[in-house]
């Protein structure tokens, strides 16, 4: 289990360093677009987002490439999961691990390569698919350390032969949790949309989501003790 761990760990940082570099390139590719637009914006401000109207069919074109890229980064973070597991509950408590330390060591990366975010706080563009994502950096990552810690709970009992039975009601909370979260990630997402930049994260609807997932998980790992 510990070997299983540690190979997720090493991909996953490895993975979120390159996912990084490919941040700090796009950046370099559309900040002339962006101050040509925006003029006097720091290249530290994400927002406002570059309206679609606005972009060229060579940018439109590398919009498309970047999200085949994110479909593609969770497929290797399946990937991953599925090679350290020997069943399927240990896929899914893989996946999950090498998400939250990836998404983790992404942030981690980007502020030595950067200075970027400048706190938790600051808004970040977390993923387009199918409409753009965006909350404050502390919100993902506070997804990410739960993430890993119930991978890590539920991959140790599945290893000692004790899985997990999680019902269908448990699947429903941990389902219903990630869509409220997603839900709070994309609230306003037609604001950025029209080019304006995110003015209020709504926090209760993400705390709402998060803690059905914990209420879930725990249920179910403390009713298979």
């Amino acid at each position: 289990m510990l070997r299983a761990a540690l190979a997720l760990t090493l991909f996953a940082v490895a993975f979120g360093y390159v996912e990084a570099a490919v941040v700090v390139y796009l950046r370099r590719v559309y900040e002339p677009l962006r101050q040509a637009l925006f003029p006097g914006l720091s290249p530290a401000d994400l927002f406002p987002l570059v309206p679609l109207d606005k972009l060229s069919p060579q940018d439109l074109r590398l919009l498309v490439i970047e999200l085949g890229r994110e479909a593609a980064t969770l497929l290797m973070l399946a990937g991953a999961g599925l090679l350290a597991a020997r069943r399927r509950g240990q896929w899914v408590a893989g996946f999950v691990i090498a998400f939250g330390v990836w998404d983790i060591a992404f942030y981690a990366f980007l502020k030595l390569f950067l200075d970027w975010p400048a706190s938790l706080l600051t808004w970040d563009l977390l993923f387009l698919i199918p409409v753009p994502w965006v909350g404050p950096v502390l919100a993902p990552v506070l997804v990410s350390a739960v993430m890993i810690a119930c991978g890590l709970l539920a991959l140790q009992r599945d290893w000692d032969n004790r899985p997990i039975h999680a019902t269908y009601l448990h699947w429903l909370g941990l389902l219903g949790g990630a869509l409220i979260i997603v839900l709070s990630f994309t609230w306003d997402y037609r604001t950025l949309l029209a080019g304006a930049p995110p003015q209020h994260f709504n926090w209760p609807l993400f705390s709402a989501g998060l803690l059905c997932g914990i209420a879930s998980f725990t249920h179910a790992w403390r009713a298979n003790r």
